[in-house]
Formats: structure tokens, C-alpha cells, sequence
């Protein structure tokens, strides 16, 4: 598969792992750190439209855990501000393969790039 690029954050473990077996799949992913590098004004909006905010807000996150509940109601109404302003709230990783998108970590979403990589 060409253009497989993983955004996340160095220190991510969920990051690591997909990375691990993204290359030990023999898949070669492209990594970019969402903070020093990605370029979120052009990407998280792209990702919204394909994934949608629930799939990409992490709410989970200590970043939204100590968010302001005035912020976390913009981050409802303007995901894609709160996520440009705040990247460690993006979900992670957020894989591009091609013109899709994938967010978060598992064995099947290894198992659908692979299935894709031998199309």
C-alpha cells in the first residue's frame, strides 16, 4: 500500500503499536507528529468530514477532562477549532491510507490495511 501516513504523537503508546505493526506488516508507514508537524488547519477539518467528531474528539483525554464545560460546549459546536487549538484532544493515531481514514488502534483496523495492501 503507498501513502500510508500515521499522525499521532511521539510518546503516544497507541501510536507506537500501530507503528510496530504497520512495519512489521511490511507497510512502511510515513509518521507525523500532530503537534511539531501535521499541518491541522488543512487535516482536522479533512477528518471530520470523513470520520466525524465522535470518532475524532477524545474524550477521554486528560486534555478534555480538564477542559472548562464553556469549552468542551465549543468543542460541540466547533470541533474543528477546539481540535486545531488543542491537538492532544485528536484520537489516536489517525491513519490515512489513501483517501481513507481510520482513527484509533486495533487488530482489524491492522487487518483492513493489510487486506488493502494486498489489493
Amino acid at each position: 500500500m503507498t501513502n500510508l501516513t500515521v499522525y499521532g504523537l511521539k510518546n503516544c503508546d497507541s501510536c507506537k503499536t500501530a507503528i510496530k505493526a504497520l512495519d512489521a506488516a511490511g507497510l512502511a508507514p510515513r509518521f507525523v507528529d500532530i503537534r511539531a508537524e501535521a499541518d491541522l488547519v488543512v487535516k482536522v477539518p479533512a477528518w471530520l468530514d470523513k470520520v466525524g467528531a465522535k470518532a475524532l474528539v477524545n474524550t477521554r483525554s486528560t486534555t478534555w477532562r480538564n477542559m472548562s464545560d464553556e469549552d468542551r460546549a465549543i468543542a460541540d459546536g466547533d470541533p474543528a477549532g477546539v481540535l486545531i487549538a488543542h491537538p492532544t484532544l485528536i484520537k489516536r493515531p489517525v491513519i490515512e491510507a489513501g483517501h481513507t481514514v481510520r482513527v484509533g488502534w486495533t487488530a482489524a483496523t491492522l487487518d483492513t490495511l493489510t487486506a488493502g495492501a494486498a489489493e
